[in-house]
């Protein structure tokens, strides 16, 4: 259908929308478009519906939008106008792809439209089209040559694409254009400046970078970035005299910061130990409060040089009092002989201060304060519980809180300890007692939640970050809107560890979809950047975007999700009745009557939350309904509501784990944990390349690791027993398999593994667990492998044991429930803190001695 164009009346009408459109008053645009649209000559206008369904899809109407525009696509195939409104319904449902195939298509009628180029090109760089983007931005600079935009757009895709060459040449053409006084302070010209700057960087034009930098450095504001840069390219330039000039310039400054001393030592080259000491023993003399010159010299330091920085660098730190001194020497827990140092003179600190209130017996200075005795035995606390011994990190502790039991300090440590040694409700509850010392102080209310979640305990660490989220909303949907992914992900775990699957799943998704909706806020920040000539910050946001989901929060909700996924897969979920049937068939009559009790209250109490929720949820609904109205900015529908039931019962289980392993696979790659996770993946799915890309990166990492040892024996077994492989496939794999660890076959490989890993108990787990995988009549000699705990076996943790525990009881040892209950004794007195493996009915005996019958006494009443 050709296109048709409007007479006067009815065009003023449109660019009326147009107008309305671009002023966000949407509900006077559906009124001139009623206009158009009821004169019968126009009822198929294309442009006109098109306009109407963007507005619509403005105020939520996302179906009758699509309807519309596609209708008056429909009607004229030809309108640049209805292709752009199209592409900006597709842009704002996320689905970029497509928006840029409708703008390419606008652009077919009309080359020169600047709004449709600009629309396309933000889409371009959204989705790292960098060559598109550059011929875009090329396409703007030649209309509007003029505009700052289109100079620095086309520099920008040159830098992007690694030619920076071309991308300095481009920002020089522009920087010559601008008229400016050397003696105005101009922001966006200095952005500009430091920008240039940073390109000749990156081109390794270091000559150019430092006279670019001398000659404009009046016109850049951030001086300390002139500094700095100065320094680096000094550097780079082997000039290190003038190097040596700009750090102790920058000392003076700032004589805290751990770079500029690092600086300082590139440019010295100190030739010895005492050279490089002598660096900061001159630093000591010129900055005499300063705390980084006296602790970076301990990280090369050695013997009794090493004690004699230490000792000079706690006292200081002890008699000022403070709280961080040991987060600070943390790092140097990695050396034996300097733990036995530390430990030797801060123990020594403690029996001197407690008989005559000095660090030394035999120094002659001035008494130290009773605060001082405190931060030692604080320390101390720490560094007990850092090399594992619990009970001595108690014993100080609670010495230090018995002197002074207000401090909130005390009580974190106090927590931390009981996590660290297996007890986290313990912990929680030492968590709560701080919290409960400050209830203003935010870190350590946020603190005590993530204990409680540890603890299993949500409903209460819900309440507790309730004291900080906005009122009238829930804590768990004011966190969520606030992208609190600390507290999601503990959430998940704590679900995760109560096999509460669903609501697992829940909290994972939605920190994916903080990482989603991160990434589309990039969008906004393509034109304020230009325009605001923040260039040297957007190009760091867009390098940041491209690695997003390595971060850990990313990572440990991926894990979190496809370990889930995996169970899922396993153990599918079955309908809960049966569950309860099954559960209760096995019961005497007293046990069954106490069972239905429980379910009784846990269904009334059930009720009640609901009853509770829904409240709340009708009250939210009205302030949203309010809000909608008044705010008829609003785009796009509400997103799909994450069920937990569904999340639980879904179809293809470990098509939604690969889902969350392609980032890991992309951007994790060093991380052995994703590769062992896609080898879980596509062991059950049968995939064996897949399964040998898996395992070959893997062992690139890390070639000793139990649970890789574990992938590779039941991949050698998979390989040998399968009989679907095609022959091309098998030959692969065996020849691989070959290549990569002789003609060995799996139980020999176990062997030679165990043989090798003998005296770790992480790796002789492993090995037995294998051992019964191939042969299930090794169970006894598996069993006392595995279960072994001679002092003489490195790697004895909490974690390994608590795996083995659990392997007897649910029989990932084979049939040996029996020795389950010693071996839980043989722990019990290894690790006498732990919780997983406290005697039957302790946090029964607990709870009574605590006070906390009101179970019992329900049970009781109930029964009358």
């Amino acid at each position: 259908m050709p296109t048709i164009t409007l007479p006067p009346k009815e065009n003023a009408l449109f660019k009326r929308i147009l107008r309305c459109y671009e002023h966000k008053q949407y509900r006077n645009g559906l009124k001139f478009c009623k206009q158009i649209l009821s004169n019968p000559k126009f009822t198929e206008h294309g442009e006109t519906l098109a306009m109407k369904g963007l507005t619509l899809n403005c105020l939520g109407k996302k179906e009758e939008a699509y309807d519309l525009v596609r209708r008056g696509l429909r009607n004229d195939l030809k309108s640049h106008v209805c292709w752009h409104v199209y592409g900006l319904l597709q842009r704002s449902d996320k689905k970029y792809d497509e928006a840029i195939k409708c703008y390419r298509n606008a652009l077919k009628w009309d080359k020169e439209n600047l709004q449709i180029l600009r629309d396309l090109s933000l889409l371009q760089i959204q989705m790292r089209d960098l060559e598109g983007y550059r011929e875009t931005r090329y396409q703007l600079l030649q209309l509007r040559p003029a505009q700052r935009a289109s100079w620095i757009g086309y520099a920008i895709a040159y830098h992007l694409l690694e030619d920076y060459e071309m991308a300095a040449k481009i920002v020089e053409e522009f920087r010559k254009t601008q008229q400016t006084s050397p003696d105005k302070v101009d922001y966006e010209y200095s952005e500009l400046l430091l920008y240039q700057n940073q390109v000749l960087r990156e081109a390794g034009f270091y000559r150019e970078a430092l006279d670019h930098l001398t000659t404009y450095e009046k016109q850049i504001c951030d001086k300390l970035a002139v500094e700095e840069t100065r320094g680096e390219l000094f550097l780079k330039l082997d000039r290190l005299d003038e190097a040596t000039e700009v750090y102790r310039r920058l000392q003076e400054r700032n004589p805290e910061n751990w770079s500029y001393y690092h600086g300082l030592e590139k440019a010295l080259k100190p030739g010895s130990v005492e050279d490089r000491q002598k660096i900061y023993e001159d630093a000591w003399v010129k900055y005499p409060k300063g705390l980084v010159p006296r602790r970076l010299p301990l990280t090369f330091l050695s013997g009794e040089k090493f004690r004699e920085c230490l000792d000079r660098y706690l006292r200081m730190n002890f008699s000022k009092g403070c709280p961080p001194t040991f987060t600070t020497v943390k790092s140097l827990y990695h050396d034996k002989v300097k733990v036995s140092i530390i430990e030797e003179l801060v123990v020594g600190y403690e029996t001197s201060l407690n008989s005559c209130r000095m660090f030394n017996q035999n120094d002659d200075g001035k008494e130290e304060p009773p605060t001082t005795l405190l931060w030692v035995q604080y320390f101390l606390a720490q560094h007990y519980n850092m090399i594992g011994q619990q009970t001595l990190a108690l014993e100080y502790i609670n010495t230090a809180i018995e002197s002074t039991p207000t401090l909130i300090e005390l009580f974190l440590i106090k927590a931390k300890i009981y996590k660290h040694a297996g007890n986290i409700k313990e912990a929680a509850q030492w968590m709560d007692e701080a919290q409960a010392l400050d209830t203003a102080d935010r870190f350590i209310n946020s603190k005590c939640a993530k204990y409680m979640l540890k603890a299993g305990l949500v409903k209460e660490a819900e309440e507790m970050c309730s004291k900080f989220t906005r009122e009238g909303a829930s804590a768990v949907e004011n966190l969520n809107e606030m992208q609190c992914m600390w507290y999601q992900t503990e959430c998940a775990l704590a679900y995760k560890s109560m096999n509460k699957y669903g609501d697992a799943l829940k909290k994972c998704h939605e920190i994916e979809r903080h990482f989603v909706e991160i990434t589309d806020d990039q969008f906004d920040f393509h034109t304020y950047c230009m325009r605001k000539m923040t260039l040297c910050s957007y190009v760091d946001l867009l390098k940041l975007e491209d690695v997003l989901r390595m971060h850990p929060f990313y990572s440990k909700a991926a894990h979190t999700a496809i370990t889930i996924y995996l169970s899922l897969h396993d153990n599918p979920l079955t309908d809960h009745s049966q569950g309860l049937q099954a559960e209760s068939a096995n019961l005497s009559d007293k046990d069954l009557k106490k069972l239905k009790n429980k379910q009784r209250r846990a269904q009334k109490k059930a009720q009640l939350e609901e009853e509770k929720k829904n409240a709340e949820k009708e009250k939210q609904l009205k302030n949203q309904k309010k809000k909608k109205e008044e705010d008829d900015e609003e785009i796009g529908g509400p997103k799909e509501e994450l069920v937990p039931e569904q999340l639980a019962k879904v179809e293809n289980p470990l098509e939604e784990a690969v889902k969350f392993l392609t980032p890991l696979k992309n951007l994790v790659k060093d991380r052995i944990d994703t590769h062992l996770l896609a080898f879980e993946i596509y062991f059950r799915k049968a995939k064996y390349l897949l399964m040998l890309q898996s395992v070959k990166r893997a062992l690139s990492i890390d070639p000793h690791h139990p649970w890789l040892h574990q992938c590779l024996v039941r991949f050698f077994k998979g390989v040998s027993e399968s009989k679907d492989l095609a022959e091309a496939v098998r030959t692969v794999l065996k020849q691989e398999i070959t290549r990569l660890f002789g003609d060995s076959n799996a139980s020999t490989y176990n062997q030679v593994f165990l043989s090798k890993h003998s005296d770790s108990v992480p790796h002789r787990v492993a090995a037995a667990k294998m051992m019964v995988c191939l042969d299930s009549s090794t169970e006894t000699k598996a069993v006392e492998l595995a279960t072994s705990l001679d002092e003489s076996l490195s790697n004895r943790s909490i974690t390994i044991c608590t795996e083995v525990l659990e392997a007897l009881r649910n029989g990932g040892l084979g049939e040996s429930k029996e020795r389950a209950e010693s071996y839980r004794a043989e722990c019990h007195r290894l690790f006498p803190y732990t919780l997983a493996f406290m005697p039957a009915g302790y946090e029964e005996n607990t709870k009574i001695a605590n006070g906390d019958v009101s179970t019992e006494t329900e049970e009781l009443a109930n029964d009358m």
